[in-house]
C-alpha cells in the first residue's frame, strides 16, 4: 500500500490568455489531495472517492497509465482510495491533483519508472481528452509544486522563489471552467483583434509580475494584479460576487486583488501587507466571502510517509 499526495493551486496572473500561448504564474498551495493505492489479485479496478460525485478523471488516468506502460489485464488489479483537504467546489484544481497523484501512486504500486515530466504529459492529455480545452498550468503546479512561470502544455516551466503574502477568499460559487474557457474562445473568434490585444496585454503583465515577484516588490505586483483583473473583467469572466470580494479587500488595504482561475466564481486572491491581513480577511467575510487559510509555494507530488 502506498499513499501519494499532490497540492492544489492558485493562479496568480495570466488566466485565459495562457490557453492561447501567453505565459502565466501559478503557485501550489498546501491544501492537498491524497491517493492511496494497493495492488490486488482479483484483476479489478476499484475506486473509493467519498468526497467526489464522479471519478472520470481517475478512471481516465488509470486507463492512460495502463495503456502507456503496457500493463496487461491480468496484472491490473488495484484498489484506489481518494481523500482531499479541499473539495472540488473550491477551485483549487482537484481534477489535476487527482490525476497527478494517481499516476505517481500507480507507478510505485506497479514498480514502473515514471518521471515528473511524464506525469505532467499524461495528466495533461487526460484533461484534454475529457474537457477538450486547457493549458496545463494546474497540472504543472500539482506535479512540480512551488511557484511557476508557465506556458501552455509545459512549453516553458520556470520555478520562481518566495512564498507570497496572499489572502484567499472563496465566493461560495462553483465555477464551470471548461464552459468559461470555451466562452472566451468564442468571444475571441467573434472579436479576434480585440481579444488578442487583451491576451497580449495580460502576457506583458505576467512578465512584469515575474520580475516583481523575484525581488519581492509586493506593491508593484499588487498593482499588476489590479490591471490583470481589469482585463479579465473586459473578457466577461468576473462576477458580481467576485467583484464584491475584490473591492472589499482593496478598500481594506490590499496592495492588489483579482479573481484566481477561470472566473465566474471560485476564489479571489488579495496581496496584502502582513499588518493588514486580519483587516482584509474581515472585509472579505463582511461581504459573505469565506477566507481560505492556505500557504503558497507548496511541495509538488510526493510520497506520504
Amino acid at each position: 500500500m502506498i499513499t501519494v499526495s499532490a497540492p492544489g493551486k492558485l493562479m496568480l496572473m495570466g488566466e485565459h490568455a495562457v490557453v492561447f500561448g501567453e505565459p502565466c504564474m501559478v503557485t501550489a498551495v498546501d491544501q492537498r489531495l491524497y491517493v492511496t493505492a494497493q495492488k490486488t489479485d482479483d484483476g479489478k479496478i476499484t475506486v473509493d472517492a467519498p468526497q467526489s460525485k464522479e471519478t472520470k478523471f481517475v478512471d481516465a488516468t488509470v486507463a492512460k497509465f495502463f495503456a502507456t506502460k503496457g500493463i496487461t489485464i491480468k496484472d491490473r488489479g488495484v484498489s484506489l482510495s481518494i481523500r482531499s483537504d479541499f473539495t472540488s467546489q473550491v477551485g483549487f484544481g482537484s481534477s489535476s491533483a487527482v490525476s497527478v497523484a494517481t499516476l505517481k501512486a500507480l507507478s510505485l504500486v506497479f514498480d514502473v519508472s515514471i518521471s515528473d515530466r511524464e506525469i505532467f504529459d499524461s495528466a495533461y492529455q487526460v484533461t484534454i481528452d475529457i474537457q477538450g480545452v486547457g493549458s496545463g498550468f494546474d497540472i504543472a503546479a500539482a506535479t512540480f509544486g512551488g511557484t511557476l512561470f508557465f506556458k501552455k502544455g509545459g512549453e516553458e516551466t520556470i520555478p520562481l522563489s518566495n512564498e507570497i503574502p496572499l489572502v484567499v477568499g472563496y465566493t461560495g460559487v462553483k465555477a464551470d471552467t471548461p464552459t468559461l474557457v470555451k466562452m472566451v474562445a468564442a468571444k475571441r473568434e467573434k472579436y479576434p483583434e480585440k481579444v488578442d490585444k487583451i491576451f497580449a496585454a495580460i502576457g506583458k503583465l505576467v512578465l512584469q509580475g515575474k520580475e516583481a515577484l523575484f525581488v519581492k516588490d509586493w506593491e508593484k505586483l499588487g498593482k499588476l494584479m489590479n490591471f490583470d483583473q481589469e482585463y479579465l473583467r473586459d473578457l466577461g469572466v468576473s462576477s458580481e460576487k467576485l467583484e464584491a470580494l475584490i473591492s472589499a479587500a482593496k478598500e481594506a488595504g490590499a496592495w492588489g486583488a483579482k479573481l484566481s482561475g477561470a472566473g465566474g466564481g471560485d476564489c479571489m486572491i488579495a496581496l496584502v501587507p502582513e499588518q493588514k491581513r486580519q483587516t482584509v480577511e474581515q472585509a472579505i467575510e463582511s461581504v459573505n466571502g469565506k477566507v481560505m487559510h492556505v500557504h503558497t509555494h507548496a511541495q509538488g507530488v510526493t510520497v506520504e510517509p
